[in-house]
């Protein structure tokens, strides 16, 4: 997923100057920044699906079942 850190820059760059120059002043349409969004999703569903890494086993929620990993002490 190295290969899309500049993706991810370019797309915080620019959320952070909508929210900053349009969304705090009532502006919420945040299509300015969509295309980015789009170029960098892309590049991290192409970096799992190189890795073998299925979306659904990212999006289970471990915390407080029998699954959650506990600190070894």
């Amino acid at each position: 997923m190295e290969a899309c850190r500049d993706l991810k820059e370019k797309y915080d760059n620019c959320f952070n100057s909508w929210f900053a120059e349009k969304f705090l002043k009532g502006d919420h349409n945040d299509s300015m920044c969509a295309p980015f969004l789009k170029v960098y999703k892309e590049c991290i569903e192409n970096a799992m699906k190189e890795q073998k890494i299925e979306l659904h086993d990212v999006q289970i929620n471990h915390l407080e079942t029998d699954k959650e990993k506990t600190p070894q002490s």
